[in-house]
């Protein structure tokens, strides 16, 4: 029997996990013939990482996901131009066509630019925060003391606006949204932030409307002018669905699937940014790669009855000197008829944290500047056991589930453990992985994908390998 023709249209963090568990699945190529696309002329990278390039604490090759022998497996610079749904092939931008049994798409998102007069991708000046592309030319023109201006106060803006400080730049993140990070954050926890950033060096202007952008000058205010030499846009991104809406495929804002990855066609499947399911979030890594374990599942056979559930939203600030964890549901009144909600607000000292609880387990938690209290709160969501009695403590890293503890104390941390959130490593994996031979950091890495994420993680397994070390 010849193998399924299998094509996957992008070659993201999403596309390039699916293609390593669709090859791990499948070694030999007997059930599945792979066809992998890349619009990038680079090998995959890990794109929530980006912002370590900016500051200078990762060089490019630091945050590559695979090595020189991918270039045999993927056509790097094509990308899909339409999609023939009856005949099955598709067109790619070199004028080729591929037919395939079934598709994958996993485009992506691109960067979307406000519609500011004067501001659009090719202004001198301007630059979007998402690609390996992208970073090199934000640091090519970023010079120690020319003042820079942010444009979005979200995620990616803070972590961009650190790592420019982090080089010397002066920063203003221009946001228009009443306190940063609002998808996120609450006010009082947005507020926190902003605090903490300004004594960092970053000035934030929020409720900011841009009327326009000079080169030269900078961002027009409605009540002055942010001096720019070089703008940052980070203002948010739109999912690629322009392949699917042209193909008639069903989309909202994304492509729509069901618990099996398939879109209205299917014969035809969506993961990662520009995939659209009830359960998760757009823009996680963490979605993305759950996603791509189970369709390598469904395609090779190896488990035809996987299906994809959702992802829990966990959110982790990856900027030098703010520590920030964000889950579940945040924007939840103190007041609320239907939960026990606690808040602790230090803005003096950087910390905030609340804790939402919801039928004595976590349902939600803003916690910045209290890596203890996080650790142990994400624990409690992700095992959803019931939260301990004296909820205070909790709030204050002191209080500790039985299967919990905090990073500082792997000895007793048990075993199903999630340490790894991105690649769903638990400590027991890590364990195995190290009696194999994996005795470094990078080789447990290498071995159980631990830290290879958000990298987050990586304080937690070096604390593991560390006890392991003297212990085994």
């Amino acid at each position: 029997m010849s193998p399924r023709q299998i094509v996957i249209a992008g070659y993201g963090m999403a596309g390039s996990r699916l293609a390593e568990e669709i090859l791990r699945r499948d070694p030999g190529g007997e059930r599945v013939s792979l066809t992998i696309l890349g619009e990038e002329q680079h090998l995959a990278y890990n794109r929530v990482l980006l912002s370590g390039v900016v500051a200078g604490t990762m060089k490019a090759e630091n945050v590559t996901l695979h090595g020189q022998e991918w270039h045999n497996r993927v056509r790097l610079g094509v990308s899909v131009t339409e999609i023939d749904r009856d005949t099955r092939k598709v067109t790619l931008t070199d004028g080729s066509t591929i037919g395939y049994d079934t598709l994958v798409l996993a485009t992506g998102s691109r960067s979307w630019i406000p519609p500011v007069e004067g501001l659009f991708p090719d202004a001198p000046g301007v630059h979007t925060f998402r690609t390996l592309d992208d970073c090199e030319g934000i640091l090519a023109a970023a010079r120690p003391g020319a003042p820079v201006a942010v444009l979005g106060g979200g995620l990616l803006g803070i972590e961009a606006a650190r790592g420019l400080v982090g080089r010397g730049c002066q920063v203003t993140v221009v946001h228009p949204v009443g306190h940063l990070m609002e998808r996120q954050l609450d006010q009082a926890g947005g507020k926190v932030l902003a605090k903490q950033l300004s004594t960092l060096g970053v000035e934030v202007k929020l409720d900011a409307k841009v009327n326009g952008y000079v080169p030269g000058d900078g961002l027009k205010l409605e009540d002055g002018l942010v001096p720019a030499d070089m703008v940052v846009v980070t203002a948010g991104v739109k999912p690629e669905i322009d392949l699917a809406v042209k193909a008639g495929i069903a989309v909202d804002r994304g492509v729509l699937i069901d618990d099996c990855l398939r879109t209205s066609d299917p014969r035809i499947h969506a993961i990662g940014d520009c995939a659209q399911h009830p359960g998760t979030m757009a823009g996680l890594v963490q979605s993305a790669w759950e996603q791509a374990d189970v369709l390598a599942d469904l395609l090779t056979g190896k488990n035809v009855a996987k299906r994809y559930r959702g992802t829990p939203v966990v959110t982790r600030l990856k900027a030098r000197d703010v520590d920030l964890a964000a889950l579940g549901e945040v924007h939840v009144d103190t007041d609320a008829e239907d939960a026990e909600v606690l808040c602790l607000n230090d803005p003096t000292r950087g910390r905030y944290a609340k804790l939402v609880v919801k039928q004595d387990r976590v349902a939600g938690a803003i916690v910045i500047g209290a890596p203890d209290a996080a650790a142990t709160i994400t624990q409690l969501y992700d095992s959803r056991v019931p939260v301990p009695s004296d909820r205070l403590a909790v709030l204050l890293g002191r209080a500790l589930p039985s299967e919990a503890t905090p990073a500082g104390s792997p000895s007793e941390l048990p075993g199903t453990a999630l340490v790894c959130r991105c690649n769903s490593v638990t400590k027991a994996q890590l364990v195995t992985a190290w009696r194999a031979g994996a005795t470094d950091v990078t080789d447990l890495a290498s071995a159980t994908r631990a830290t290879t994420g958000c990298g987050s993680c990586r304080d937690a397994v070096c604390g593991i390998a560390d006890w392991l070390s003297t212990t085994t």
